[in-house]
C-alpha cells in the first residue's frame, strides 16, 4: 500500500486546522449572541436566526455536537502532524511536531476565531447553524451517548437538569438591560423606560397634591368668590366641597360651565347640576394600579384618602404620566416656581415638594421610605416643630428653613456639601 504524498497531508491538516476554527469560532458565537435580538429577527423570518435559536434551546446537544466535531478534528489533526513530522525529521520530530501544532491551533483554531466570533457573532453564528443543525441530525446517536455519560458524571452535583437555561429577566436585571444596553435608543427614550420600570415602586402619595394645596370651590363661600375662582383656575377640573373638604361634594369639569360662564348666564343651580360625582382612591395605592385604574373608570382626577376617609390629597393622570416623561402640563410654569436655583448655585425649594419630584429632578438620594414631601423630610428628622432659621444635614445636602407659616415649611435653602 503506498503512502500518501506529503503534499496530501500537509493539505489534509490545513483542512482539519480550518474546521478545528469553525467548531471553535461557533461555539462563541452561539454563546455570545444577544438572545434577545436573535429571537426578534426569528420572528421576523430570519432562517439563520431560527436554527440558532433551536441550537441554543437544547445547550447540552448543541454542546455536544460541536466538542465532539472540535476533538475529533484536533485529535486528527495530531495524529496527521505525528506522521509528517517522522517522515521529515524520523522519531525525533514528534516533540517538534506537538509543540508546533500546539502554536498552530492555539493561534489559528482558538484565540483568533474565537476572538472574531466574540466581536461578530452574529456574522459567524448564523451561517454555522446551517452546518450544525444538519450534523446535529446526523451524528444524533454519538450526541445522546456522549451527553448520557455526561449527565450520569454530572449527577452526584445536582445538574442532571443540564439545558434548561432560562431566559428570564428580573426587573432590576432588565432595568440595568435599558439603562446601560440601550445605546442605540435614545437617551429620552431610555429615561421613559427605566421611569416605567420604577413606576411601580411609587405610590399615589409620592405624587399627589397634598391636602393643604388642593386648590377648588367651596359652595358655601361667596358666589363672586366662586366666579373668581372659575375665571383664574390654571387647572380645568376642580374639587367641590361645601363648607370643609371632608365633606366633598364631586368633580367639576370647567369646561361643562364654560358656556354659561362666559355669557354671563351661570348661577349656582346650574353650577351644581354640572358637578360629577367624586372618585376616591386609598392611600398607598401604587401608580402602576392606578393608571390601569384611571383607564378601566374613565377618570382622570381622584381624591386620595386614608383609612378613616379623610382626604389626604389629590392625584390626577398627569401627574402619574409625568413621572414617565416628565413634566408637560400646563401647570408646568407652577410647577417649576417650586425650585429655584440661586447664583451661587444653591436652591429654594418650596417646603410642598415632593422628595420623589427632587430625587428625580437633579439626581439626589434623599429618603423616600417616610415622608413624602421636604416639608415633611425636615420635620422627620428634627423630631419637633423649628424654631427660626434652623439648619441640618440629610446626606450630601444641607438644608436651611428660611419661611415658615402656620407651622408648615414654606421655603428651604438647599446646599450640596462639598467633600
Amino acid at each position: 500500500m503506498t503512502e500518501a504524498p506529503l503534499s496530501a497531508l500537509f493539505i489534509l491538516l490545513a483542512v482539519l486546522i480550518v474546521l478545528s476554527a469553525f467548531f471553535s469560532s461557533s461555539e462563541t458565537g452561539l454563546v455570545a449572541l444577544n438572545r434577545y435580538r436573535m429571537r426578534h429577527q426569528a420572528n421576523s423570518g430570519h432562517r439563520g436566526a431560527r436554527l440558532a435559536q433551536r441550537l441554543l434551546a437544547k445547550p447540552d446537544r448543541m454542546f455536544g455536537i460541536i466538542l465532539l466535531g472540535n476533538n475529533l478534528v484536533n485529535i486528527l489533526a495530531a495524529s496527521v502532524a505525528t506522521v509528517i513530522a517522522i517522515r521529515l525529521l524520523g522519531e525525533s520530530g514528534i516533540l517538534a511536531s506537538t509543540l508546533a501544532l500546539t502554536a498552530v491551533i492555539l493561534v489559528f483554531a482558538e484565540v483568533a476565531p474565537k476572538t472574531l466570533a466574540a466581536l461578530k457573532p452574529e456574522r459567524i453564528a448564523y451561517p454555522a447553524s446551517y452546518v450544525l443543525v444538519p450534523l446535529l441530525k446526523l451524528l444524533y446517536p454519538a450526541v445522546w451517548l456522549v451527553n448520557l455519560l455526561a449527565a450520569a458524571l454530572l449527577r452526584p452535583f445536582g445538574a442532571h437538569r443540564a439545558g434548561s437555561a432560562q431566559d428570564s429577566i428580573s426587573r432590576e436585571e432588565l432595568r440595568t438591560l435599558v439603562k446601560e444596553g440601550g445605546r442605540h435608543i435614545s437617551l429620552d427614550h431610555r429615561q421613559m423606560l427605566i421611569n416605567i420600570l420604577d413606576l411601580e415602586h411609587g405610590s399615589v402619595d409620592d405624587v399627589m397634591v397634598p391636602r393643604q394645596d388642593i386648590v377648588g370651590i367651596d359652595l358655601e363661600a361667596d358666589w363672586e368668590e366662586i366666579l373668581l375662582t372659575l375665571e383664574t383656575s390654571i387647572y380645568t377640573r376642580l374639587p367641590v366641597w361645601r363648607g370643609d373638604l371632608d365633606n366633598m361634594i364631586g368633580l367639576l369639569h370647567i369646561r361643562s360651565v364654560l358656556p354659561g360662564l362666559t355669557q354671563g348666564l351661570l348661577n349656582r343651580d346650574t353650577l351644581e347640576k354640572a358637578i360629577r360625582s367624586p372618585y376616591f382612591v386609598p392611600e398607598g395605592t401604587p401608580l402602576t394600579q392606578q393608571l390601569l385604574e384611571f383607564q378601566t373608570r374613565e377618570r382622570r382626577l381622584g381624591l386620595v384618602v386614608d383609612e378613616y376617609g379623610d382626604i389626604q390629597g389629590l392625584i390626577t393622570l398627569d401627574d402619574i404620566l409625568e413621572e414617565i416623561v416628565g413634566e408637560f402640563t400646563s401647570e408646568r410654569r407652577h410647577r417649576q416656581r417650586m425650585v429655584r436655583k440661586l447664583e451661587n448655585g444653591d436652591w429654594i425649594v418650596d417646603g410642598g415638594a415632593t422628595v420623589r419630584m427632587l430625587n428625580r429632578r437633579f439626581d439626589w438620594n434623599l429618603p423616600i421610605t417616610g415622608a413624602k414631601t421636604l416639608n415633611g423630610l425636615i420635620l422627620e428628622h428634627l423630631e419637633s416643630l423649628p424654631d427660626g432659621r434652623t439648619s441640618l444635614r440629610i446626606g450630601p445636602h444641607t438644608f436651611t428653613i428660611v419661611d415658615m407659616v402656620d407651622k408648615r415649611i414654606r421655603k428651604v435653602q438647599v446646599r450640596q456639601v462639598r467633600g
